[in-house]
């Protein structure tokens, strides 16, 4: 069965509610009634010392003194009487018994000089009271006592008119604590049902949608803990749609990078089956079919190479290299693809700068970088730097190329992101991966890379590596 949360608010705090004001109202009661009744035997016993006292000192008008206190007794509703060691009563101001009616135990304990206090007593003495008796001793002997009795009906009425304003305390503060339930109730409910509303909609895949929060209590908490988690989902929708679109170009560029060398390939072929190719164009064409060869083990292998890298399994023979001679290697061999963009390559690095490293793979890292270079730099000068820092060895390769904004360079390290829609024939570049294998590389080295660009002033990549094998 269900049961809104507006109901199980409402009936939780009227509960506990009524519980508590049950409890409180019970206690109070009984606390009232001790308190009248302790009150009432404290004023009688009061009054019973002050009787015996005033009797002990004016032994021949205690007469006179008894009918005074009678008066004055009669106005606060309370009777006594005086009785001897025999419990015959001397002197009374409402018993018309002769004889005090006391059980062996009362008895004993009056004889004992002890005080009897009752404070509810049903038709004993003709009528319901509360009574008191004292012991009287003259020169140390027992000769009786005097009871006060006084009837109880008028502290039931104090009582019942305690526990009638009790009652309607209770009314009033059920009413107003309704009302604030009632409330505080509809208010959670409707945050509630915003936070349901908001989730329906992230379900359906909107992750625009936000809650105004309060952070007043938990639920303030939840709608902002909400609220993160919606633009996490959104940047991972974004970024889910970024890697779909990029990995359909990929596929895109997939079937033409394989299609163009491999039709070129099979034309070679059928021509040369068909003697269609020129004794002196057959050697022309067989050099070309072994380029496009290469281009396609180039394309594959850059693949099976991330996947290697990406998943661990490739293993690194680090030793240590002079990095001046690696670096002028990378310019020789880079040197005519430069001067086809009208750029220069300058080494600038001491003969002592050393770097330890697997040396197939950090040449891998430094020409990926430096055609990249090349690529988006016409009529300029890149620089292969390297140079000592702290424990690290420092490698940067800058151009003066067309640069990068901000958001740019946190893409290039994507899988299938390039720069530009352009096809290249760069050995380690062909899909896009090309960087993002460079960083996988230079971080199986235990190092850093990192990038700083200017739209239309250049790119700095800096490599940062350890000088020794780490722990």
């Amino acid at each position: 069965m269900k049961i809104k949360y507006f109901y199980q608010q409402l009936a939780s705090h009227f509960s506990v509610i009524i519980i508590a004001f049950l409890i409180l109202s019970l206690l109070f009661s009984h606390f009232v009634e001790q308190f009248v009744y302790d009150n009432k035997t404290e004023e009688l016993a009061t009054y019973g010392k002050s009787i015996l006292s005033d009797i002990e000192q004016v032994q021949g008008s205690s007469r006179e003194i008894l009918k005074s206190y009678g008066h004055v007794l009669e106005g606060r509703d309370i009777q006594y009487s005086l009785f001897n060691e025999k419990s015959a009563i001397i002197y009374s101001t409402g018993l018309k018994t002769p004889l005090i009616e006391l059980n062996v135990e009362e008895w004993r304990e009056l004889q004992n000089g002890k005080a009897i206090t009752v404070k509810q007593e049903y038709k004993r003495f003709e009528q319901d009271v509360t009574y008191v008796l004292l012991p009287y001793f003259h020169r140390n002997q027992f000769v009786g006592g005097i009871l006060l009795t006084s009837p109880i009906k008028g502290s039931r009425e104090i009582i019942s008119q305690m526990n009638s304003y009790l009652i309607y305390t209770t009314f009033i503060a059920l009413t107003i604590a309704l009302l604030l339930s009632g409330i505080l109730s509809t208010f959670h409910g409707r945050r509630i049902k915003r936070l349901r509303s908001a989730t329906a909609n992230v379900a359906q895949g909107n992750y625009n949608v936000r809650i105004p929060t309060e952070g007043i209590d938990e639920i303030g908490e939840l709608a902002g803990d909400f609220n993160g988690m919606v633009e996490k989902l959104a940047a991972s929708a974004e970024e889910i749609e970024n890697l779909e679109n990029r990995r359909r170009q990929f596929m895109a560029d997939v079937s033409h990078e394989l299609r163009t060398p491999l039709t070129t390939i099979r034309g070679i072929i059928e021509g040369l089956r068909n003697d269609m190719i020129s004794e002196s164009e057959k050697e022309r064409g067989l050099h070309l079919a072994s380029n496009e060869t290469m281009r396609l083990i180039r394309l594959v292998n850059e693949n099976l190479d991330y996947e290697k890298i990406r998943s661990n399994q490739v293993v690194l023979l680090k030793q240590k290299i002079q990095l001046g001679e690696l670096l002028e290697i990378i310019q020789e061999q880079l040197e005519d693809v430069a001067d086809e963009r009208g750029d220069k390559i300058i080494v600038e690095v001491s003969q002592e700068v050393s770097v330890f490293a697997d040396y197939d793979r950090l040449t891998q890292v430094l020409i990926n970088i430096t055609k990249n270079s090349i690529q988006f730099t016409e009529n300029g000068v890149i620089r292969l730097r390297g140079y000592t820092r702290d424990d690290r060895t420092v490698i940067e390769i800058e151009d003066t190329g067309i640069g990068m904004d901000p958001l740019e360079i946190e893409k290039i390290w994507g899988r299938f992101y390039k720069a530009i829609d352009s096809r290249t024939t760069n050995p380690y570049g062909e899909f896009g991966l090309g960087l993002s294998i460079v960083k996988q590389l230079v971080t199986l080295h235990g190092g850093t890379i990192t990038v700083e660009s200017v739209k239309g002033e250049g790119t700095r990549f800096r490599i940062e590596l350890p000088m020794w094998e780490l722990p």
